[in-house]
């Protein structure tokens, strides 16, 4: 983790910007494809690629398709077999998020998941936002030994939402780790992290130097 005490985490499409993004002070990348329609699973030779070459941890996204996060069980089983080949590729963790068909957190198939992780981080992922009542629905996670949260606190942006973020923090202490995320730039970073007790920051490859910079400005 930096001097910052702020652990920053890259979303990368490529092996070139996972290198890029560790190189510019990264502790962490997760590594996936298609931003565009909010992140798939990325092929494998981009995760060798990645594990042989990135100087840091490398989680990876797990995501079949982007037509919801809502899945089947034979969806659930076919998730849980990729995250487990994925451990036996060496990534360092991975990032899933599924929902049930009344959008609460689908703990059965997050706990699957945590299963097939064998001991991995699980990361669960910005699906969180679409949950009602974020302050319940983390037990949930917390229940099913999931690592961290990616969220904006519900909000369009991580400072828009950073009122929940902060009850987040306080709510999950040790049990879950709350990371940060939506449109987190340089210009507010610092005051994100005074105003909700954030220990972990995540942004696009795009604005990681300046949100670096953010982090060591005094």
């Amino acid at each position: 983790m930096s001097e910052t005490s702020v652990l920053v985490e890259a979303c990368v499409t490529s092996p070139e910007e996972a290198t890029a993004c560790f190189n510019a002070g990264v502790d962490r990348v997760e590594l996936c494809q298609e931003l565009s329609i909010g992140g798939l699973t990325p092929p494998r030779s981009d995760v060798t690629t990645v594990l042989s070459n990135g100087p840091g941890p490398t989680f990876v996204l797990v995501r079949p398709h982007a037509d919801s996060f809502r899945l089947t069980p034979t969806e659930v089983d076919a998730l849980a077999d990729t995250v487990a080949s994925l451990v036996q590729l060496g990534a360092d963790g991975v990032v899933v998020g599924m929902l049930d068909e009344d959008g609460h957190v689908d703990r059965a198939a997050v706990e699957e998941v945590v299963q097939a992780a064998d001991g991995r981080p699980v990361t669960f992922h910005r699906a969180f936002d679409e949950v009602d009542d974020p302050l319940t629905e983390v037990n949930s996670l917390i229940r099913a030994d999931v690592s961290r949260v990616l969220t904006s606190g519900g909000a369009d942006t991580a400072w828009e939402g950073r009122e929940t973020l902060r009850a987040l923090v306080e709510t999950c202490g040790d049990d879950l780790t709350v990371l940060g995320g939506g449109r987190i730039r340089g210009d507010h970073v610092r005051p994100l992290v005074e105003a909700t007790g954030l220990t972990e920051v995540h942004a696009r490859a795009s604005a990681i130097p300046d949100l670096i910079a953010g982090l060591e400005a005094s």
